[in-house]
């Protein structure tokens, strides 16, 4: 409710800097797919695109970052959202498939690690706590083989599936390069069944994006990463570390260039993405005329 009164009071201000409710003329698709933790702010500008654009049809999927770039490079989508940047074997095969794309940073997100609320013993992780709950082998099975100060309460833990882009980042910072994440976890690549898994068992540990906490604080604990705890302040400034992170958009150059309805959508998703993004809990960069340049 929060996001649908924050998103109605967003198009009230940016019509009235300029935004027009006639119609534009332009028609189609915009195929959208890719990260659960991006989609919501791609949401967000398809709902105020449409506006302004009626006729044109706005598909937001999520598949997860690998499952949206798995789409992307073979050119069945426009535009992939994606939580980390493209892979080197991503990249290969849309160069075999004549895929050219654009890549825009859109906005920062502190990867966020919840317990439930009845926890009351764990306020703050290291990094190296993480890695030993967390990688692939672990024999904790309770909060006391995290530490023997805390309670011998069975660990539950909820976590994104292996096409997501938080996945990869996860194991990237925490657990290393090679590293897996153990097999014994509850995956899913829709955050908000992550959401629930965690408000509903109290023994339980999960991690997704920034945005997702926001929206469900008072039903979870987010908790503090080597003693910084994630914000505003913390990701954008980088004391949030290993798990502040960019945002991105990569669109498809040839969608871009051949579909009118693709290339306003893009613009305007530029144009809007500071205010958007805080719309829906994440942190905007400083400045976008370098992507506003790009898509020019």
């Amino acid at each position: 409710m929060k996001k649908i009164l924050l998103l109605a009071s967003l198009s009230l201000l940016l019509v009235g800097c300029g935004g027009s409710k006639e119609g534009t003329g332009l028609k189609g698709e915009v195929l959208i797919d890719g990260s659960s933790t991006v989609a919501p702010i791609s949401q967000a500008v398809a709902e105020e695109f449409s506006k302004e654009n009626s006729d044109v049809n706005v598909s937001v999927g999520i598949s997860g970052t690998g499952g949206g770039f798995k789409k992307f490079v073979t050119g069945e989508i426009d535009i992939v959202d994606a939580s980390r940047a493209m892979k080197p074997e991503e990249l290969s095969t849309a160069q075999k498939n004549g895929i050219e794309f654009i890549e825009l940073k859109i906005g920062l997100d502190g990867l966020t690690v919840v317990a439930n609320p009845e926890n009351t013993w764990a306020q703050n992780l290291t990094t190296e706590d993480l890695k030993k709950i967390w990688a692939d082998g672990s024999t904790v099975k309770t909060w006391k083989d995290v530490n023997p100060a805390w309670p011998a309460e069975p660990i539950k833990l909820y976590g994104p599936d292996q096409d997501s882009g938080t996945y990869d980042y996860f194991i990237e910072e925490i657990i290393g390069k090679e590293g897996k994440i153990r097999k014994d976890y509850s995956p899913s690549s829709d955050d908000n069944q992550l959401v629930q898994g965690v408000e509903g068992d109290k023994g339980s540990l999960g991690f997704f994006g920034y945005a997702y906490y926001l929206e469900q604080k008072d039903k979870m604990n987010a908790l503090a990463i080597n003693g910084i705890v994630p914000s505003d302040e913390t990701v954008k400034n980088g004391t949030y570390t290993p798990l502040s992170r960019p945002l991105y958009i990569y669109v498809n150059k040839k969608a871009f260039a051949e579909k009118p309805q693709v290339k306003a959508f893009v613009q305007f998703y530029i144009k809007n993405a500071s205010e958007l993004l805080k719309s829906v809990g994440y942190i905007s960069l400083d400045s976008y005329s370098e992507q506003e340049a790009a898509v020019k």
